[in-house]
């Protein structure tokens, strides 16, 4: 007969990716909106606090499972102390988009968006932890692969954004001409968006294998 506990905590840890899933993109574009469009100021800082805490909830979820597992547990409460991070700074996002000329609040979101990198690169350490407590061979294999590369080009779009950083702090893109300054800002947001939405995109993928994974296991231990 399959433990009741055991059954428990699986229910949880599904719920828990579940919320992941849907939280990551939601947070993605609910933060990109509240710092650029005016659509969503009637709700005020309202989303992006619902979006970040719904990340914040799916990691708590996750908590139940494999509690003496100390590799995981290590890993899960990085990624929560980084959720509590992101949870704190996202209401700068609002105040940003009311009182652009405020250098505080943009330095805030600078520490914001290097923080959310730090959260998406911890969340695929969690994985992979996860993965390693997992029976299915094949998961394991495409989860300590994945996550591997997104490793990789989430730790090179921290390093484009901190030569940003220190190019504009040392006022470079003044000593260029406008055309190669425009040149360069063109790729490079193309970088950063190769960097950044691809390790997205390949993180919600493994979220859902995961899920899929721990439905199955469930219910055929039912």
């Amino acid at each position: 007969m399959p433990d009741p506990e055991l059954l428990r905590s699986l229910g949880k840890l599904a719920r828990g990716l579940s919320a992941l899933f849907w939280g990551l993109p939601a947070t993605l574009i609910v933060c990109v909106e509240t710092a650029r469009l005016d659509f969503l100021r009637p709700y005020e800082i309202a989303p992006a606090l619902i979006a970040n805490a719904l990340l914040l909830f799916g990691l708590v979820q996750m908590g139940s499972f494999q509690r003496q597992e100390r590799p995981w547990r290590a890993a899960l409460d990085r990624a929560k102390l980084l959720g509590v991070v992101n949870l704190g700074l996202c209401p700068f996002l609002f105040w940003f988009n009311r009182m652009p000329e405020q250098s505080y609040f943009r330095d805030a979101i600078l520490v914001l968006v290097i923080s959310a990198l730090l959260f998406l690169f911890n969340l695929n350490v969690v994985l992979k932890q996860l993965g390693a407590m997992l029976p299915d061979e094949t998961l394991r294999h495409d989860i300590n692969h994945f996550t591997a590369l997104n490793r990789w080009m989430l730790a090179l779009w921290l390093i484009v954004v901190t030569a940003t950083a220190i190019a504009q702090a040392m006022n470079l893109p003044n000593r260029l001409s406008p055309d190669i300054v425009a040149l360069i800002a063109q790729g490079e947001g193309a970088i950063l968006l190769l960097l950044g939405l691809s390790p997205l995109a390949i993180t919600m993928a493994l979220i859902w294998k995961t899920k899929e994974i721990i439905f199955e296991s469930v219910f055929s231990a039912k």
